[in-house]
């Protein structure tokens, strides 16, 4: 049986990351959220340490921690998924936008650790990767990716528009997903890393968002762009049999972590709001029903609740991927949660607090425009939704959609 307590062996780790986090991201989030694209050069340092620790074999410290162990040990593990969810919770307590600011810890860092061969580890490592799925004509779905992948000798020549690539711009690698054979529909979409500046790859322009500003967010056009074939990650074969499920393994790992992205902004949330709300003299009581103490200390009480279920969750899904355990459904569960959880919390922060909430006197307002794109991206919450029923009814894409 899962304990879902945080592991005494990770309680260092996590005491370090909220350090670093109140110190460098917390400190900066103002900074970096009025003044949109500027490059955080605070965050190299921070960078370098997670660089040494996982050079040191630390436990799975930013994204490398993702990957999968493949040996033959059947017993219970607490192991790099959990310690690094652990860690995303307390760094995006500080900043969220910062976090995914932080080099070489992008989502396409995460995909290579998640799937690539040990060859292509070897190659990639040490190098900022970003991920490119969404299309203008495709975002929840990612199975209508049009981006084609032909191969051409010992390449693959990538056509295609890709938008709403997170780090885009900072990054030395591309993650992009493209499909081998339209007419095969889902087995066929593959993923290839792309490095920056390869000829026909060109960054069309950085979007202004709602929130996260301190993290670029970029828009590519692949023309004839020519791609090493030892670049594609996962098996090149197209297993109709399998169809999905190489490119969709990546977010099994990832969602998880999305998920603590969202447990970590909410959390920041709840306790500033338990602050001001001390300051003006609501007194909440553990000890009473909700239902006989003020509307603003019931409210907080079932915010907490809510909190409490999507940290559980999450934290479940990232130990079956330490122990090895198909955790589609518990990925998607969590990462629904989390998101929905985190977005309404913060709303509703901003709202118990009145003035404070609403202006830049605190940041609840800026926790609040950050948490939304934490239920969008990773695959939005309607999609997470139907990933769910699927698990649960047995039913295959084709048959609910």
């Amino acid at each position: 049986m899962i304990n879902l307590e945080v592991p005494k062996k990770f309680t260092g780790l996590v005491r370090q990351a909220h350090q670093v986090s109140k110190e460098v991201l917390r400190a900066n989030s103002r900074k970096y959220d009025l003044a949109e694209h500027a490059y955080p050069k605070e965050l190299d340092m921070l960078a370098a340490l997670v660089d040494g620790m996982n050079d040191g074999g630390g436990q799975g410290a930013g994204a490398a921690g993702v990957r999968r162990d493949k040996s033959d040990d059947t017993s219970n593990k607490n192991g790099s998924n959990l310690s690094t969810a652990l860690g995303v919770i307390e760094m995006c307590w500080g900043d969220v936008g910062l976090l995914l600011s932080m080099p070489r810890q992008g989502l396409g860092n995460s995909a290579i650790a998640s799937v690539a061969d040990d060859e292509q580890l070897e190659r990639f490592g040490g190098r900022w990767a970003a991920m490119a799925i969404t299309e203008p004509g495709c975002g929840s779905d990612s199975a209508a990716i049009r981006t084609t992948a032909v191969k051409d000798g010992d390449h693959y020549i990538l056509n295609g528009e890709k938008i709403y690539v997170t780090a885009g711009d900072r990054a030395d690698l591309v993650v992009v997903w493209a499909t081998l054979d339209k007419s095969v529909g889902r087995a066929a979409i593959k993923s290839f890393v792309v490095e920056k500046g390869t000829p026909g790859f060109e960054l069309v322009r950085l979007e202004k968002k709602l929130g996260i500003k301190s993290s670029d967010t970029a828009a590519f056009v692949l023309k004839d762009c020519r791609v090493p074939a030892e670049n594609l990650l996962g098996d090149a074969t197209v297993n109709v049999e399998k169809g999905f499920a190489g490119v969709m393994q990546t977010f099994d790992n990832t969602r998880p972590l999305v998920a603590a992205m969202a447990i970590g902004l909410a959390r920041a949330a709840i306790e500033q709001t338990r602050s001001l709300l001390e300051e003006a003299g609501v007194e909440i009581d553990y000890d009473q029903l909700a239902t006989k103490q003020t509307a603003a200390a019931a409210e907080f009480i079932r915010m907490e609740a809510d909190y409490e279920a999507a940290r559980l969750l999450m934290m479940e899904a990232a130990w079956m991927a330490d122990n090895r355990k198909p955790n589609s459904l518990q990925a998607s569960m969590a990462k629904a949660k989390a998101g929905r959880a985190c977005v309404d919390i913060t709303l509703k922060c901003v709202e118990l607090c009145g003035n404070l909430g609403y202006t830049e006197n605190s940041l609840l307002e800026k926790w609040a425009r950050d948490s939304k794109i934490l239920d969008i991206f990773e695959g939005t919450q309607q999609i997470q939704q139907l990933i769910v029923a699927r698990r649960l009814l047995g039913k295959s894409s084709a048959e609910l959609k």
